[in-house]
This record gives structure tokens, sequence and C-alpha cells, in this order.
């Protein structure tokens, strides 16, 4: 099968656009209410408000810089001592059954718990770290382990040094599903980070303009910090990703 052309890729692209745009205008206009569901054009409108304002901008550091600093955290951290864990067997079993647990405790639990421990000005931070820190640990024991033995004996024997065995054999091995664990937890830390920045509601946060939105019944300041949220999720993915991918080459 001939790969799509680029320009009909971006047809394609516009027209599915286009289509969920149109299915969002006639729900509006279904509901009649803007203050219950804006539409496309409300929802533009104001955003583009807001963008002047020095307030936007610095909800959008804020939390930008919150949620960057606990994912890169959780990626330099679970890679290290994913690598240690790797190597001895006991620290594996020590940290799985905590990691395998802090996964399934529900998020809510963690703010309501940081907000106790720490207060508000961290809470977005520890959040996010700890909902990425377990996939990208397991992502890297995994990676490490799915090694081809038969290289790395290959590698022993001919006595290649220990840095080259971990670039040439180990790092290709891993970056699969690293880039996978990164994937996942880039999208999953926003939304966390967002939740708990709604709850604690710490000073210069989107999760604190969204909490006001809904407080004044703003639907369409609501709608529109939930677009911002969405685009710099998705800018801020390309940039990690595409790090990452130059790395693994």
């Amino acid at each position: 099968m001939k790969p799509a052309n680029p320009s009909h890729r971006f047809l394609r692209g516009l027209l599915v656009a286009l289509f969920w745009l149109g299915v969002w205008q006639a729900s509006s206009m279904l509901v009649g209410k803007p203050v219950l569901f804006a539409s496309p054009l409300d929802t533009l409108g104001s955003l583009l408000r807001m963008l002047p304002t020095a307030g936007f901008w610095q909800s959008v550091g804020g939390s930008l810089c919150r949620v960057a600093l606990g994912f890169l955290l959780a990626l330099i951290l679970g890679l290290a001592i994913g690598i240690l864990a790797f190597r001895f067997s006991v620290l594996r079993a020590l940290l799985a059954p905590l990691l395998t647990l802090v996964k399934t405790v529900p998020v809510a639990s963690f703010i309501i718990l940081i907000l106790v421990w720490f207060g508000a000005s961290e809470l977005t931070v520890i959040v996010s770290f700890l909902i990425v820190f377990p996939q990208i640990f397991f992502a890297t024991v995994s990676g490490l382990s799915s090694a081809d033995g038969e290289l790395l004996e290959m590698a022993r024997v001919l006595r290649v040094p220990g840095g080259r065995i971990a670039w040439r054999i180990y790092r290709p091995s891993m970056m699969p599903y690293l880039l996978g664990a990164c994937t996942s937890g880039l999208g999953m830390s926003w939304k966390a980070g967002i939740a708990a920045e709604v709850i604690g509601t710490p000073l210069h946060s989107i999760g604190e303009q969204m909490y006001l939105a809904k407080v004044y019944l703003a639907t369409p300041e609501l709608f529109g910090w939930t677009l911002t949220v969405i685009v710099l999720s998705l800018l801020f993915e390309k940039a990690v990703l595409g790090i990452l991918r130059r790395v693994g080459r």
C-alpha cells in the first residue's frame, strides 16, 4: 500500500476537524444555553480576550513549569532507579509492590494527602511525578530485560567496554518501552496535574482559573482554558518525544 500523500493527509485531518467542530456547534445550538455548553465561537472569543492579558500567561507559565518539572523529575529518577533495579534484583523486588500500589491508588486520594502534607504550591509537581514515575520505572526495567542475550554474550566474549554495551545494545532495547511510557505519561501528567490544581487552586495556575470560571458560571472561559491545556499538552508531548527519538537513534 502506498503511503498517503501529505496534502491528502492534511485535507483529511482538516475535514475531520471541521466535522467535530460542526458536532460541537450543533450540540451547543441544541442546548441553547452558553452557560451550560459554550459554542466554538464563544470559546474562541473568550480565549482571544484572555490571550493579551498578563494573568493568562502567568497561569499558563505556572502550570507548564509545575507539570514539566514533575514529569522531568519522574523521567530522570525513573530511568536512574529503573537501571539500578535492573542491576540489583533485591531493589526491584522491594520497589515493585510499592510502585504497583502507587499506580492503583486513585489520584484524588493522592491530591488530598499531598494538600494536607505539603500544601497547594507543590501539589502539581508531586502529583505529576507520582503519575509518571511508576510507568518510567517499569518501562526501563522491561526494556533493559528485553536486550538480546546472544548479543550481550558476544559482547562479553569480545570484551566490549561496558559503556559501549549500554549504548549499542541496552539503549535500543529500552527506547521503545521508554517512548511508550512517555507517550502515556505525558498526557496523564497534564490531566492529573490540572485536576490537582482545580482542587488545590495554587496561585498562577490554569486549575485556579478553571475553578474561578466554574464559580462564576463563565463556561466559555472554562472551555477556553480546557482548549489551552489541550494545546499545551500536545506541544509538550511533541517536544519531549522529539528529543527522546533523537537520543534513541
